[in-house]
């Protein structure tokens, strides 16, 4: 992941448009079975998003499984299955050269259940109804 976020700059279009290319080729992979792992039989994988770098060589996916169950094994059997992966997307795309695919867990879906359960804290809630009682 440090590959693609030292420069500090946005994204570029163009860096946007491969990403979502190749989070659908996944995505739809995914869906359709065609990654065979004993680890990923009858997993269900959520692709979030797809950061590619700004000369389109890397790629990174941000993956999780449903109810993040397994985690660490998917993960493996995804990172096992790199080159097959990449063929998948190739065969999807028109690209020339299709990206090196590497696989990190989303943690965008930590960072709200850790924000949902702050909120449901009593502390908030208690903070919550002092300012509905002055309103």
């Amino acid at each position: 992941m440090t590959r693609l976020a030292r420069s500090g700059k946005p994204p570029s279009q163009r860096q946007l448009k491969a990403g979502e290319v190749v989070r659908h080729a996944l995505a739809a992979a995914f869906q359709r079975g065609e990654v065979y792992d004993l680890d990923l039989s009858g997993v269900s994988i959520t692709v979030a998003e797809v950061r590619v770098s700004p000369d389109l060589k890397h790629a990174i996916a941000f993956i999780m499984p449903l109810m993040g169950q397994n985690k660490d094994g998917v993960l493996a059997a995804l990172r096992r299955s790199r080159p097959f992966i990449r063929s998948i997307v190739a065969k999807a795309t028109t690209w020339k050269f299709v990206p090196e695919i590497g696989f990190e867990l989303d943690p965008s879906f930590e960072q709200s259940a850790r924000v949902d359960d702050l909120l449901k804290s009593e502390r908030v809630r208690r903070d919550l109804d002092d300012v509905d009682e002055k309103n």
